[in-house]
């Protein structure tokens, strides 16, 4: 029997939810990692998988050894491509930005290599990357706070309803974290016949991404627009407190991961939606919401992309607003009461980093390695006041991981002048999201004008 994977596909995205047909085994895989676990690797495009026994026999035709094992799957896969030219690519309104600048080409600046393992030894397979990619993901939960069990079906819980323009938008209540339900959060359906792909949004609160601010119209009613062109969206805000920024029973787990536990479980509501195909939920968040939704899909691989809102996507404690290290970010001391925790501000000698924060920076560790568990996912990040071109050098690392795997135009970064978004930016980040989650044959809907 021929040991291939017949793979449900859209635009050459490696989904991590798709299920896969293993026919030599005729069984189902649910992640592209417990693939490889059977000896498969990644091909683009199409979105196949061939063994790797297959590479060894390249490899021995060729008569190198361990060294070489890079360039014999890089040339496979050029061989894939080949076959496979036809295959639809990136419109050229997203094409310029998902590659780096001549400028920053190739430039990792002083970020540590995530193609290295702790203990220094090289990646060089991407049998070698499942395993750094499991090291990598093992260490932050371990500084962090490890995630309970995720909610499999979380409840929802509708309360009211109405239509708009060619969507229904229901006021809901959400389990985002096991027995609790918060809300007011916004569920918004387009009209007509499923599934739809989906995005989770996140932010302060659920009322200006859902397009009940006026006040914010083009700005941060990123649900409502993502409606109208024919997705599923769930607008998330306030999942806990009286700050926004933190989740009640954090038991023992940073409150930014603790966010993105929960927008895990919001993408697991969407997930139990008929409405919803499972396979194509993504997930976009601007400044703070940035921040919770790069961790949520770099820490939960079932996002099959992202979009990340000038959040900062790396230490910089010059600038602060890419605060990661206050108490309900990754500061919070778990060994000191409420009132004992560090003060806000940036840090200072009279106010230093406490928490994962400080464990973190103080082992040279940086948010490239978590954006390297994106990898193949494809990720943007729209980038203003706080992510500037120069961020390229810690995305080059994700962009390496990929390129190990046999993939391209995977990794992604818009520019404009300011923190708030653009109606440019914002439509550069939804024609990425219907580049990467709608499937080939559907096409994008257009926008209907609103009337104000």
């Amino acid at each position: 029997m021929n040991a291939r994977l017949l793979v449900c596909c859209t635009s050459g995205v490696l989904l991590p939810a798709i299920f896969l047909t293993l026919a030599a085994k005729d069984r189902l895989v649910d992640s592209p990692w417990e693939a490889m676990h059977h000896g498969y690797i990644l091909a683009n495009p199409p979105m196949s998988f061939t063994r790797t026994s297959e590479i060894s026999e390249v490899k021995s035709k060729r008569g190198g050894g361990g060294n070489h094992t890079v360039g014999v799957v890089q040339e496979r896969l050029a061989t894939l491509r080949h076959k496979h030219k036809d295959q639809p690519t990136a419109p050229s309104v997203i094409q310029a930005f998902l590659q780096p600048p001549a400028e920053y080409e190739g430039k990792f600046g002083d970020y540590r290599s995530v193609l290295k393992f702790d203990d220094g030894s090289p990646v060089r397979t991407p049998q070698d990357w499942l395993r750094r990619r499991a090291e990598i993901l093992r260490y932050w939960h371990g500084v962090m706070g490890a995630w309970p069990a995720l909610v499999e079906k979380p409840q929802i819980k509708y309360q009211e309803k109405e239509q708009v323009k060619n969507f229904t938008r229901h006021k809901v209540e959400i389990e985002v974290i096991p027995g609790r339900l918060v809300g007011p959060q916004y569920l918004l359906i387009p009209d007509g016949q499923g599934p739809f792909p989906a995005v989770v949004i996140t932010w302060y609160n659920s009322t200006d991404s859902a397009g009940l601010n006026p006040k914010v119209r083009d700005k941060f009613d990123f649900g409502y627009q993502l409606a109208q062109r024919g997705f599923v969206t769930l607008c998330v805000g306030n999942v806990g407190s009286a700050d926004p920024r933190i989740v009640d029973g954090k038991a023992g787990v940073q409150p930014l991961s603790y966010l993105a536990y929960a927008a895990a479980n919001c993408r697991n509501a969407l997930a139990n939606l008929p409405q919803v195909d499972p396979r194509r939920i993504g997930i976009l968040g601007h400044s703070f919401g940035g921040k919770w939704a790069m961790f949520a899909s770099c820490l939960n691989e079932q996002f099959a992309c992202a979009v990340w809102g000038d959040p900062g996507i790396v230490w910089n404690e010059k600038d602060p607003n890419a605060n990661y290290w206050e108490k309900w970010y990754l500061g919070y001391d778990f060994s000191q009461p409420a009132e004992r925790q560090r003060r806000p501000g940036v840090v200072t000698k009279d106010n230093p980093r406490t928490g994962a924060y400080k464990q973190l920076v103080a082992a040279g560790r940086d948010l490239h390695e978590l954006h390297a568990l994106m990898a193949p996912r494809p990720f943007l990040v729209s980038g203003g006041g706080q992510d500037r071109p120069d961020h390229w050098t810690a995305l080059n690392h994700t962009i390496a991981v990929n390129t190990l795997l046999g993939h391209t135009g995977r990794v992604g970064m818009t520019m404009r002048d300011g923190h708030t978004p653009t109606p440019e930016a914002n439509r550069q980040a939804f024609a990425f999201l219907e580049h990467f989650l709608k499937p080939p044959q559907q096409p994008a809907m257009k926008q209907s004008r609103d009337p104000q």
